[in-house]
């Protein structure tokens, strides 16, 4: 089975100092502009074989990271960076991971203006690379800044770049998981196709407004589309997505709002080699929140092979890939920090109909491996010539909405090694040591059985520890889970796991 694994991002530069002038437009290819401009190139390029996009010259795609990194955007170029709005624009240049070339237009007063690349945009290591990137002609992607953190400081809070990645801030955090476009074919044996975001428009926003709007033209062999992004920097910062999809062909495998992110080990995975770290990953757990109400909570795996699940349901409430664990002790991490990772959290703004939400486990043994993918993949999939229409939220929370003051799981790990059966454990915040003696757990597992299940109180999580032992016998795969009932109601999202034998012997 062919899988191809993004790489993480690089990190984050370093937020740059307000600039003293903002950079020169261009005049000459100056036209109106609203959203339907980019539903109606989308829908016409659509009409059109597809044709690749341009790409960086093999100078600058064999840049290592360390040479990419020493280009950098000139602060005094950043647009609008000397005018009253509380946005500026700053752009990526093409090299190293990313080759291909995109085209930036910002918008004012209902008008476009390019945004050219000279020989001035970028600070660069040497002029080799400086006549390189002018040759071009053409960036590799945008990023926003905003004073999220300090009033008197534009941090980067949001940022577009290779294929139809973006990631998102909000106050506080650092960069992690990645936010995508569209996502097709992943795990397939015919190898995954990625679209790409190949020309944004962004416009300007007043001097009073605190929110910013980002278009995007898609394209790939299967499908373009028209995106519109209403952002809302700040803590937590959110992102409002309307999407018009254009289908080339009939596609069977598309993943919606897709989310990829990284798990190396930590909770019921350990580390296969020593590490100082207790754990190391972009998101811990998958929280799905079902049509029908009930709540799901799935936590990360390292698998030592591909894992696929799919979780069937209609009119999906939510779902996101959730950093639950907030404290530097849970990582011991002083240069990557994960404890400040951004969940993601997906809330669709119309009904999505039938389909299942899909998670995708990759084997790694490396955190600059993006290994955990999960979209929603609608039934039926997208045909031929029948535009698509949906839309939906993104918030870069510090966890799942609305969990603050709830029954929530905040630990997965192994037990000890029993004589009889293997054994887990489960805790959970926000449960009175009163409500013990009413609550009842319901465990099950799809093969095997389960031995025992209690609970005890947890007085350091204000909370409960929950002990499962359960007994696979012969087989290698067994699902499990649990739910903790109160009152007839749960109390809890329900606890899912699949437990392997060559992940867990």
């Amino acid at each position: 089975m062919s899988l191809a694994v993004a790489a993480t991002t690089p990190a984050e530069p370093t937020p740059p100092v307000l600039p003293k002038q903002p950079a020169q437009l261009s005049q000459t290819t100056s036209s109106v502009f609203s959203h339907d401009t980019v539903i109606s190139l989308a829908q016409k390029l659509s009409q059109e074989p597809f044709k690749e996009a341009p790409k960086a010259p093999k100078e600058l795609s064999e840049l290592n990271y360390a040479t990419y990194n020493q280009i950098n955007y000139r602060e005094n170029s950043a647009i609008w960076g000397g005018t009253p709005t509380k946005f500026s624009v700053q752009l990526f240049a093409p090299g190293f991971l990313y080759k291909n070339l995109v085209d930036i237009d910002v918008v004012e007063n209902s008008r476009t203006s390019h945004i050219p690349l000279t020989d001035t945009s970028f600070d660069v290591p040497n002029d080799t690379i400086k006549s390189l990137l002018s040759q071009v002609g053409q960036y590799a992607g945008v990023r926003l800044h905003y004073p999220i953190n300090d009033n008197n400081l534009k941090d980067e809070f949001i940022m577009f770049q290779g294929a139809s990645y973006f990631k998102a801030l909000s106050k506080g955090q650092n960069y992690g998981l990645s936010n995508r476009g569209l996502a097709i074919d992943v795990a397939q044996s015919k190898g995954e196709e990625y679209p790409l975001f190949k020309h944004f428009w962004v416009e300007r926003p007043s001097k009073y407004q605190t929110a910013i709007v980002v278009h995007a033209l898609l394209d790939s062999q299967s499908v373009t589309g028209a995106y519109r992004f209403g952002i809302y920097p700040g803590a937590p910062t959110r992102v409002d997505v309307d999407v018009t999809l254009f289908p080339r062909k009939d596609i069977q495998h598309v993943g919606l709002a897709p989310l990829t992110s990284m798990f190396l080990f930590g909770g019921l995975d350990t580390a296969d080699k020593a590490d100082y770290r207790p754990a190391v990953h972009n998101s811990e757990g998958l929280q799905i929140d079902r049509g029908n109400g009930e709540r799901l909570w799935r936590p990360l795996n390292n698998p030592k092979k591909l894992q696929i699940s799919a979780f069937g349901d209609e009119d999906i409430k939510g779902f996101g890939l959730i950093q639950r664990k907030r404290d530097f002790d849970n990582y011991q991490d002083l240069e990557l920090h994960y404890h400040l990772r951004p969940s993601a959290w997906i809330e669709p703004l119309n009904d999505w109909g039938k389909g299942q939400l899909v998670l995708v486990e990759i084997p790694s043994n490396s955190q600059t491996n993006d290994n955990i993918v999960s979209y929603w993949e609608p039934e039926g999939g997208l045909k031929k010539d029948q535009p698509y229409r949906y839309s939906y939220r993104i918030t870069s929370a510090d966890d799942s909405p609305n969990m603050a003051s709830k029954v929530r799981v905040v630990k997965s790990v192994k037990g000890q090694v029993q004589a009889k059966g293997k054994e887990l454990l489960i805790d959970y915040s926000n449960i009175s040591p009163q409500d013990l003696d009413k609550i009842t757990i319901e465990a099950g597992i799809s093969k095997g059985k389960i031995l025992s299940s209690r609970i005890v109180a947890h007085p350091n999580i204000n909370g409960a520890r929950v002990f499962i032992t359960f007994e696979p016998e012969n087989t290698p795969l067994a699902e499990l889970r649990i739910q903790l009932i109160k009152d007839n109601k749960p109390i809890a999202a329900t606890w899912l796991y699949r437990w392997n034998s060559e992940d867990w012997p």
